[in-house]
């Protein structure tokens, strides 16, 4: 049975543009983004395989599409197909890689539908920010966004055969990303993997080229702080203290936005139902796939051998999970008080501390404030299987981490 507590999954989003295809064409531009290594040229193969004869599949970025008259010839090739069999599917992966492809990809859906031709396009692009940007501003009114994020421990079980005992423990490690799943066994080719298929293409290529980015070496060195941090609130001026290249606190917060733009580290804000933004509050950094934590050479921790960073990889998941499946998403501290998460959205609205390891009730100082102060918020503990009985004694609801990333807090039956 289908989650709807995640939405950008693979599973959903796949059932989610099967179904749209299924519409009369021409619809609707369906624009897939999200991170890269999360499966969207899989998902185009899939669709390829499931409309037979009346696909066509092209990748943008292959040598080919540089060619000149390559664009229109795939249309006329669509248009065509559509002639002869009824309708077609044009599938445009990494469509960012084409030159002004917002504008041509504009002007061909409004010929379709002046025409009444009747193609479905789809296109894929790698980073939310270059993709997201184009179709925001030439697109309007003619495209449906889909997002593919991050995989949770649910998705692991479902579409990779993980068994669910191992699933959540999993994605702490070593993150969600299903290709590099493949070598958590050889730590070598594992962060090889990381660094050559998702890290420096993400970082080189989909971001660093954009005109948002003047110092691309202090980007990347914004990254390193940010997923060297998992968890932890650190202010502006301090990540900027950690630099080896200066640049204005006005710089490395746009390089915080544009890094959780390409769904790669979120700068968390902390919670106020004020409407003034409190900009002189530091974000919480979450990196939002622990595999990004993995590019170090450190190994990751374990409870025994590092208990307190083994808390903020489980922490750092757990926010995560929040983030990718579409929540908003905070962290609540007045001294001497502190909350890891706030959210709000399709799950409802969640205060929740994380513990891992053994905990009591003074641990739940800043959880029992916030919540006296916000009474329509709900109050959970997530900790340790087993450990849950010091919140439940408080009147907390209480629920195993492992449990939480397979399901959410829905998953929880008090």
């Amino acid at each position: 049975m289908m989650n709807s507590l995640f939405d950008h999954t693979y599973t959903q989003v796949r059932a989610d543009l099967l179904m749209r295809l299924e519409e009369p064409a021409p619809g609707r531009v369906q624009i897939l983004t999200g991170p890269r290594q999360v499966g969207k040229t899989t998902l185009l193969g899939e669709i390829e395989s499931a409309f037979g004869p009346k696909a066509i599949y092209l990748a943008a970025d292959a040598p080919e599409a540089s060619l000149p008259g390559w664009w229109e010839t795939q249309w006329q090739r669509a248009r065509r197909t559509a002639e002869e069999k009824g309708a077609s599917v044009l599938l445009l992966d990494e469509i960012q890689a084409v030159p002004e492809w917002s504008r041509r990809l504009k002007a061909e859906a409004d010929r379709l539908r002046r025409e009444r031709i009747g193609v479905h396009v789809v296109a894929t692009g790698s980073s939310a920010l270059q993709v997201g940007a184009g179709a925001r501003e030439t697109m309007a009114g003619r495209f449906e966004r889909l997002r593919l994020l991050h995989w949770p421990a649910l998705e692991l079980v479902r579409r990779l055969g993980v068994p669910q005992s191992e699933a959540a423990h999993l994605v702490v490690t070593h993150g969600g990303y299903p290709g590099s799943l493949a070598f958590r066994s050889n730590e070598r080719r594992f962060r090889r993997y990381l660094l050559d298929s998702i890290i420096e293409p993400a970082l080189g290529r989909d971001i660093a080229r954009t005109e948002s980015v003047r110092k691309p070496a202090l980007l990347r060195q914004v990254y390193a702080v940010a997923t060297g941090h998992p968890s932890e609130i650190l202010s502006l001026q301090k990540i900027q203290g950690s630099l080896a290249e200066s640049g204005a606190l006005a710089t490395v917060a746009h390089y915080l936005h544009v890094l959780e733009e390409a769904c790669l580290v979120a700068a968390v804000p902390k919670f106020s139902r004020r409407m003034v933004r409190q900009r002189a509050s530091p974000p919480k950094l979450v990196a939002l796939n622990n595999a990004l934590l993995r590019s170090a050479v450190q190994p990751p921790p374990t409870p025994a051998r590092d208990p307190r960073r083994w808390g903020r990889w489980v922490e750092n998941a757990c926010l995560a999970l929040a983030w990718n499946t579409g929540q908003s998403v905070h962290y609540w501290r007045e001294e001497p008080h502190e909350v890891d998460l706030v959210c709000e959205g399709a799950w409802g609205s969640w205060v929740v501390e994380i513990k891992t390891g053994p905990y009591a009730a003074r641990d739940l100082a800043g959880l029992l404030e916030f919540h006296r102060r916000h009474q329509d918020v709900r109050p959970l503990v997530l900790c340790d299987p087993g450990r849950e009985d010091p919140a439940r004694r408080l009147g907390v609801d209480a629920m195993a981490w492992d449990a939480f990333l397979l399901g959410g807090p829905g998953s929880h039956t008090g």
